[in-house]
């Protein structure tokens, strides 16, 4: 890979055009409503752009036929085909071009459970719902819809709304935590209120500094050491004193895009008058053809009680447009400093890439990247591991605030998802470093390489969110004002497994019961949590049900926590947390081996036990029996069964 050095002519950067992170005015919401055309994928629109090039792309839709539909068709959800939910899919030869024609609704792995709606890819075809469904698929929209997902919903029927009663999903702006109590229990956003606490690089800091004190340097040792100025004006001071030579990057707290960051070395170079992060520069980067690089990583966060992570298993990889040195006198220029596209794009000498195949120019693939240092040597699934532990650890950083916040103003917890981009970059010795995330990552596609990356990446993404149609009658009955905060299950002619978040108040008590018996024991007694997985309450199964078909309609995106390995991070919480022992007890017993759990879950809802309708005895604890006056699961639960 050839980088050249660009000559000192940093432009001043654009203000960006939109803010993902302001709630949205009541002046954008009014009744119109409009139905989305297919072909979305050649229009134009401003977006917040941090790391797209700019070069032109032809419609991806075009460069999908033949064989590679074929292949498509067998290869994209292999569990899917498995399980022959993907069964009704065909091919269908249009104008040349073979579409893969398949179902609006995806059926469940299980029986009595609710059908999710399809989003496709460009080479693929969605049949039409009868009237009676279709016009269930409303999607509110912001200004801060990014083009790929506004073609996801298209080639899915939806028809746009700026109404706030009857919509099924929202990609737009990060709203304050109260906000979120006007969601129906019907509807997603793709934001959890309280997630700017790893939004904003101060929190983030904050945060993960914290669990560095309560844990060590050994386990969280993976971000720069910072400072939050005014409040640590002093603790700088001290650090600076000891290190004339080092470096420092400083940040505004709450911006994005490069705006506003600078390297600096020495303190009259250090602005006073506003709040900034000051952070301890990583001046060893490994580098590629002499120039820094870091990793945009997109992990997609489906529920925080219990946790569950995906990371998308590509990414990007983002370049310094100069080759790095590090003399002090090069401090000042940005194109070989900062890997932001926003500054990047700048430089005359920034190169494009298209081909998410090849190693070539100032943006690549992750999964170019992968095999680029492969062919150096390097253990890339030992790398991965690591990036995937960081990213574990940075979410359980900001689960307790989040999860009070969800209490607090959300209703359920179907209603929230929330896509993060993690900056991620690698020093010399390969060990990855968390420098940012973002809570409105930059989703602008314009090059063949952000396309096709991006558009696969939101279309699993949908899929992974479990859309399911509402009751005509509840979408009805909410447009009417109606603020039910009951605990019933939402869509109950469906067999919906959705929840209010306050479901722990309308749990039967023997499921109760169960609750605060396993969680007022030690998480260390490892055989004593698994014997929670030899009663299965009607509410631990429906959770084990939304699991399993969640993680079943994953696409490329790969689940990260709960998984087979996961018990590990379990003494990270702030709070435990009753589904998360369910849920990585049934991984340490199913993880490897699933169908075996699968099956045990089909036979359960085929009885409707996770309906609560046909329950067997055996999976009721008696509240007769006084938890607390035994000592031991064996010699409680079994004598109370009734």
């Amino acid at each position: 890979m050839q980088l050249k050095c660009a000559k000192r002519n940093e432009k001043q950067i654009e203000k960006p055009k939109c803010n993902a992170d302001l709630p949205e005015s009541d002046a954008e919401v009014n009744d119109t409503e409009e139905e989305l055309a297919d072909g979305l994928e050649g229009s134009s629109g401003q977006e917040c752009d941090d790391d797209s090039d700019s070069s032109s792309a032809t419609d991806s839709s075009t460069a999908s036929v033949g064989a590679l539909a074929k292949s498509q068709l067998h290869t994209r959800s292999p569990e899917l085909a498995e399980d022959g939910s993907a069964s009704d899919a065909r091919l269908q030869v249009l104008e040349n071009k073979v579409q893969i024609v398949r179902p609006a609704l995806v059926p469940s792995l299980f029986a009595n459970m609710p059908l999710t709606v399809y989003f496709g890819t460009t080479n693929e075809k969605i049949e039409l719902l009868p009237w009676e469904q279709k016009k269930l698929l409303k999607w509110k929209m912001s200004t801060v819809t990014p083009i790929v997902v506004r073609n996801a919903i298209a080639r899915s029927h939806f028809r746009t709304t700026r109404k706030n009663h009857d919509w099924l999903g929202c990609w737009g702006h990060h709203m304050k935590s109260p906000a979120f109590k006007t969601l129906r229990e019907y509807q997603k956003l793709n934001h959890f209120p309280g997630s700017f606490q790893i939004g904003r690089k101060d929190r983030l800091w904050r945060n993960l500094s914290k669990m560095q004190t309560r844990f060590g340097k050994k386990e969280f040792n993976f971000f720069p050491q910072s400072f939050v100025l005014p409040h640590d004006i002093k603790l700088l001071k001290g650090a600076w004193a000891e290190s004339s030579k080092q470096k420092w990057i400083v940040k505004p707290p709450a911006s994005a895009r490069g705006i506003g960051i600078q390297v600096i070395h020495r303190w009259s170079q250090l602005p006073k008058k506003r709040p900034l992060l000051v952070q301890r520069y990583l001046h060893k980067p490994y580098l590629i053809g002499e120039s820094k690089f870091d990793l945009r990583i997109y992990v997609y966060v489906t529920s925080y009680d219990p946790l569950r992570i995906y990371v998308f298993t590509d990414g990007l990889v983002r370049f310094a447009s100069c080759k790095y040195s590090a003399s002090m006198k090069s401090l000042s220029n940005k194109f070989m400093h900062l890997t932001n596209y926003s500054v990047n794009k700048l430089n005359t000498e920034y190169k494009p890439n298209g081909d998410e195949t090849v190693c070539q120019g100032h943006k690549w693939a992750l999964k170019a990247l992968w095999a680029y240092l492969g062919q150096k040597g390097v253990n890339t699934d030992a790398l991965w591991a690591q990036i995937k532990d960081v990213i574990v650890k940075t979410i359980i950083a900001s689960e307790a605030y989040v999860n009070s916040q969800l209490n607090m103003y959300v209703r359920n917890r179907y209603s929230c998802h929330e896509l993060f981009g993690f900056d991620v970059m690698l020093d010399e010795n390969l060990k990855p470093w968390v420098l940012e995330v973002n809570i409105s990552p930059s989703l602008h596609s314009n090059s063949m390489l952000d396309i096709n990356i991006k558009g696969q990446m939101i279309s699993d993404l949908l899929n992974l969110a479990g859309f399911v149609l509402p009751n005509k009658e509840e979408v009805t009955a909410n447009s009417k004002g109606s603020n039910s905060n009951s605990g019933l299950c939402v869509f109950s002619c469906r067999g919906s497994i959705t929840r209010a978040i306050s479901s722990n108040l309308e749990l039967s008590a023997d499921e109760k019961l169960k609750r605060v018996y396993f969680l007022s024991q030690k998480p260390s007694n490892l055989e004593f949590s698994a014997s929670l997985l030899e009663i299965l309450t009607p509410d631990d199964v429906r959770m084990l049900v939304e699991t399993e078909d969640e993680n079943n309609r994953r696409g490329h995106f790969e689940r990260i926590f709960p998984s087979v390995d996961s018990s590990r991070y379990l003494r990270f919480f702030e709070q435990t947390r009753y589904f998360n022992i369910l849920l990585d007890q049934w991984e340490q017993k199913y993880g490897v081996h699933r169908k075996p759990g699968i099956e045990l879950l089909r036979e359960l809802t085929h009885k409707r036990v996770h309906q609560g309708v046909s329950v067997s005895p055996t999976h009721i604890v008696s509240t007769r029996c006084s938890l607390f006056s035994l000592s031991g699961f064996h010699h409680v639960f079994k004598p109370c069964l009734q």
